[in-house]
């Protein structure tokens, strides 16, 4: 979704309110991610003493692979999501959001923040005991002759 802000960098107090999904068809191509729903976006981009805020938060329902067990699982996610943006930045700077002429694209900004904020390892639960590693007993369900029998492994 494009967001023109050619009124907002110029008036104080503007505000333009976001509601909106991303569709699972547009995010089919982020590898390792499986959307089982479009992704929500709602908030509210406004200008504050002339400086533009952009805030909004991120509802995601991901379908994952526990990380131990290798279970299927639905996981909803939900971030908040807080940026500046500014017409220009003279050097490298990575703390705002340099829009592209007088406009930005909100899907970019929101998939990277959701992809950034999501976790580096799912589990189905806090004490999920993984799969033997001799046979791939689920030890969640079972316990195998290599459990009884070596605790340590």
């Amino acid at each position: 979704m494009k967001i023109y802000l050619k009124q907002l960098f110029s008036i104080a107090g503007e505000t333009k309110d976001i509601d909106y999904s991303i569709g699972t068809e547009e995010l089919q191509g982020i590898k390792g991610c499986r959307f089982s729903a479009p992704v929500s976006v709602k908030g509210r981009i406004y200008n504050k003493a002339g400086v533009v805020y952009l805030r909004f938060t991120l509802d995601a329902q991901l379908f994952l692979q526990c990380d131990r067990c290798l279970k299927d699982m639905d996981r909803h996610f939900h971030f908040d999501c807080e940026h500046i943006v500014v017409p220009s930045v003279s050097g490298d700077n990575d703390e705002y959001i340099v829009a592209d002429g007088d406009s930005i694209e909100l899907n970019e900004i929101a998939v990277t923040d959701l992809l950034l904020q999501l976790p580096t390892k799912n589990l189905c639960s806090d004490d999920c005991k993984g799969l033997c590693p001799v046979c791939g007993c689920d030890l969640n369900e079972n316990i195998c002759e290599h459990q009884s029998n070596n605790s340590e492994l």
